[in-house]
């Protein structure tokens, strides 16, 4: 089974949208195996989205200085799910980043509309609910730079008789 990270941005938060988001993901199998609200400081937020995930890099200063403000703007929860290719499960579920081009039935698509020139014009970050990593080893940093391994539980959940190798006899 893979894992990936989520973190229901401030704007989720908010908006009240956590619950229903996590009814999507555990209605198509995804295990929550830990999580936790938290206000990261400024560093932990450079380091997840530079460090890890090279926005400064990638897009620029001014983007990345506007998504780390906009994170530092509430509390956020971060949550690791577990399931069969949960990386790419996820990112289907989420959404393109950009709300205006998610599909209508993704999280992004269903209850976000920003555009990046809006977000640009209105001097904002994009809101787009929900962080999701975008790779499996982007996705491994991520859970060990939110959470401890002892916070990471193992349980199994009636839906792994239908995912998990069938027993040899």
């Amino acid at each position: 089974m893979q894992q990936t990270l989520i973190v229901f941005k401030p704007d989720a938060v908010q908006r009240g949208l956590v619950g229903e988001i996590i009814t999507r993901f555990e209605r198509v199998g995804l295990k929550i195996v830990a999580t936790k609200m938290l206000r990261p400081d400024y560093d932990h937020y450079v380091e997840h989205y530079e460090g890890i995930g090279t926005l400064k890099t990638r897009k620029g200063a001014d983007i990345f200085e506007s998504q780390v403000a906009s994170m530092l703007v509430g509390p956020v929860i971060a949550m690791v799910l577990e399931g069969v290719e949960a990386v790419a499960l996820v990112r289907k579920l989420v959404g393109d980043t950009e709300p205006k081009d998610a599909k209508p039935g993704t999280i992004r698509g269903d209850f976000a509309h920003m555009t990046y020139t809006q977000a640009t014009v209105s001097g904002r970050s994009v809101a787009n609910l929900i962080h999701a990593s975008a790779t499996a080893d982007e996705a491994e940093k991520e859970i060990a730079h939110w959470f401890a391994k002892d916070e990471i539980q193992n349980y199994e959940v009636t839906h792994e008789h239908f995912t998990q190798p069938k027993a040899k006899n």
